[in-house]
């Protein structure tokens, strides 16, 4: 690795390798308008980031327009994943998905399609029963739309044990990573082990906790917590992007990154243990980032007050204006 490059990392146990930081795609539809997801997406890549995240569901296929569209022309430099949003229904549904999902990405392939959101106790047998997402997973890859598969999700790392446990042959796993996660429901302690023993490609998300409440509250930099995240070993850790001032300060630490030592791990897990009770990490323990198709999926409540919700709703309100006219 050449001064001042992001380092490379290998995808599990393949020779393929992508960059230590990773562009999330939920918060590129954060940003203001489609030109400065576009610029952020264009400087990301030209600061080193190859690994781009996105997901079928996110603010309503927003996301993966907006970075279908950034990709323009380059397509082949980048490591491209999204999720499909099936949550437990049918393998039809989730090949029907990965179409849409290709063409709002404008391609023809893509490099990691995961299984988004893994939330409920049922999820593992429902994804992996015959006609389930298990199925759509194989035929992708069979077909060459797909080259590796894999799932995510940040409630339960006993759920994420429970899908390691279908025998399915994933080739990634994604989970939330930070100092907070070390001493409450751990991902780091008890199935990060676990993907790096199977040989998988274990991807990090949530360093800053999502919308960064942490350092709202002065507990952590954000500068402490990406490193903190990146030092784990993991391919590569996540993040939202939705400004380029924010692209820039990751790329400072990103750029020629070294990992913490284990002393430094330590200290910043201390300094963290005694809020490490699920309050700055909302997504395990409450409704907020529970993703609305995954709720609806399973018969359950939405929470009207959910961002994502709101976005579900204004799709299917009235404007006023007439119908065009018949042709």
């Amino acid at each position: 690795m050449a001064s001042g490059e992001i380092p490379k990392r290998n995808f599990g146990k393949t020779d393929v390798q992508i960059s230590a930081l990773g562009l999330g795609g939920h918060h590129l539809g954060d940003a203001p308008d489609q030109k400065t997801a576009e610029e952020i997406v264009a400087r990301a890549i030209d600061g080193g980031i190859s690994f781009f995240d996105n997901c079928w569901e996110y603010h309503r296929g927003k996301s993966e327009v907006w970075m279908g569209g950034a990709l323009k022309g380059k397509r082949d430099r980048v490591f491209l994943m999204t999720k499909v949003c099936t949550h437990g229904r049918d393998k039809d549904l989730a090949l029907r998905m990965l179409e849409e999902s290709l063409n709002r990405l404008q391609t023809d392939h893509l490099d990691l399609w995961q299984i988004h959101g893994v939330s409920f106790e049922t999820d593992p047998q429902r994804f992996i029963r015959p006609n389930g997402a298990a199925e759509a997973l194989y035929q992708a890859k069979k077909e060459g739309k797909v080259r590796f598969t894999g799932f995510t999700g940040h409630k339960d790392p006993n759920l994420h044990l429970a899908m390691l446990k279908t025998g399915f042959p994933f080739d990634a796993v994604q989970m939330p990573l930070n100092p907070f996660d070390a001493g409450f429901r751990s991902f780091e302690e008890h199935v990060l082990p676990e993907v790096n023993r199977r040989g998988m490609a274990a991807l990090g998300m949530k360093p800053l906790q999502g919308a960064g409440p942490a350092i709202k509250k002065g507990v952590y930099t954000p500068q402490e917590l990406l490193r903190y995240a990146m030092s784990l070993p993991v391919v590569t850790t996540i993040t939202g992007m939705e400004k380029i001032d924010v692209l820039e300060q990751n790329l400072k630490v990103a750029q020629g990154f070294q990992p913490l030592a284990a002393e430094e791990m330590a200290s910043l897990r201390s300094r963290g243990a005694q809020y490490a009770d699920g309050r700055f990490e909302l997504y395990k323990v409450s409704l907020k980032y529970d993703n609305p198709e995954a709720r609806l999926a399973n018969n359950f409540p939405l929470d009207m007050q959910q961002k994502e919700v709101k976005e579900m709703m204004r799709a299917t309100e009235n404007t006023g204006k007439p119908f065009p006219p018949a042709q």
